[in-house]
């Protein structure tokens, strides 16, 4: 058996864009008819640059190969250029194309992923969702915005709790910027203090509060901004300060009695090892479309066991990315929550031919082979992403 082919999606999220505007997805085909698909997560560059760059991979370093010598083809990669160093795009590229061999390798054998990475560890996996700027199902410019309100953040979250979930995940601190780390200001710790008042006062002790930030702050900022936000109890603050200094962050983690997570923007188990020795996290977030795949994964919450730390697999992308997270994290003993996209309705169940089974808070790990699911190609043809979409974008998306 091996590769013969290849072909990449570049897919449209309709509004309201929850996991991003655009999707990246591709197939593997081999020579017997297995097809294995993945999803990228990169951003560095417009989407059909990313899809040049998948091909180029994919004719230098994947055509022709045995799928199952997936680390021989990893290394392969990452040193290619005689780079051997993290490249957040490469390791974009590589992730996908390596999310779609595991697929097939467990098509292959008639296995789910994790029967192949040690076996079912966990029968359902928890999971959180984000509280979305747009309250209600309508997502216009007039609908309400939880983030403009306390109360109507603390009223969406009782809406989660009602639908199952135990734990929600918000960002009431204000948009990062191109010109990040700053001190926070007097207003957004006063807002950010509020959110979580309200909030904790909303949910009582039936859920964890998730505190995201996008690596805006400074460290002292963030240990500014940290100190009001201890009494309520957050299962973690996120990305405190930007991912360069896992040094700076570790200054951050020893002032606070907040668990500290990371890692949507790190790549590969060398960057995750200088957060655990540097005592910055002990709550990792790979996001597996980007940090180089499921095994690099599985090294990664390897060596996280090793210093008491636990995984909590990041999403920001498509369902795809999402079936590779319910796959590595069903096999790990030191999971602690998953990241959901909501319930997994709407286009993210609508672009696979069988959605992710939610139920009640937790998403429940396929039996079928390799990923356990299957692209709706249909629908993924209906919606490619086009210039107009990355114009639009643009000019809703500001970086400063």
């Amino acid at each position: 058996m091996y590769i013969n082919n290849l072909k990449v999606y570049l897919v449209g999220n309709p509004p309201p864009h929850h996991g991003g505007r655009y999707f990246i997805f591709l197939k593997l085909f081999t020579d017997n008819g297995i097809e294995g698909i993945g999803e990228v997560y990169c951003a560095t560059f417009h989407p059909h640059v990313i899809e040049k760059m998948i091909v180029d991979i994919f004719e230098r370093h994947v055509y022709g190969m045995n799928p199952f010598r997936i680390e021989y083809l990893w290394r392969g990669v990452y040193g290619r250029g005689y780079t051997m160093r993290p490249d957040a795009s490469l390791l974009g590229v590589l992730s996908g194309l390596e999310i779609a061999l595991w697929d097939i390798c467990g098509k292959a054998v008639e296995k789910p992923i994790y029967e192949l990475l040690g076996g079912k560890v966990h029968e359902k996996l928890r999971t959180y969702t984000y509280l979305y700027p747009k309250n209600g199902s309508a997502y216009t410019n007039e609908s309400p915005n939880v983030y403009d309100n306390p109360e109507l953040a603390a009223e969406a979250a009782i809406v989660c709790l009602k639908q199952g979930f135990t734990a929600v995940k918000f960002d009431p601190a204000g948009p990062y910027s191109v010109f990040d780390p700053r001190q926070p200001s007097l207003e957004a710790m006063d807002r950010s203090e509020l959110f979580c008042k309200h909030l904790r006062e909303a949910v009582g002790s039936k859920a964890d509060l998730l505190f995201g930030t996008h690596g805006q702050f400074s460290t002292s900022g963030a240990i500014r901004l940290a100190r009001r936000l201890e009494t309520y109890d957050l299962l973690w603050f996120e990305e405190p300060i930007p991912p360069e200094s896992p040094e700076e962050m570790s200054k951050f983690a020893r002032q606070t009695k907040i668990p500290v997570a990371t890692g949507e923007r790190l790549t590969t188990k060398y960057e995750f090892a200088r957060v655990l020795e540097a005592g910055a996290a002990s709550i990792l977030q790979p996001a597996l479309g980007r940090v180089g795949g499921i095994l690099e994964t599985k090294k990664i919450a390897g060596m996280a066991e090793s210093h008491y730390a636990q995984v909590a697999p990041h999403l920001y992308c498509g369902p795809v990315e999402g079936a590779a997270n319910i796959q590595i994290s069903t096999c790990i003993p030191n999971f602690l929550i998953l990241e959901s996209i909501g319930r997994w309705e709407g286009f993210h169940a609508q672009i696979l031919k069988k959605p992710i089974e939610w139920d009640s808070g937790f998403v429940i790990p396929p039996k079928e082979p390799g990923l356990g699911i299957e692209l709706n190609e249909e629908v993924a043809l209906a919606h490619i992403y086009n210039e107009k979409d990355l114009h639009l974008e643009m000019a809703e998306n500001p970086i400063y």
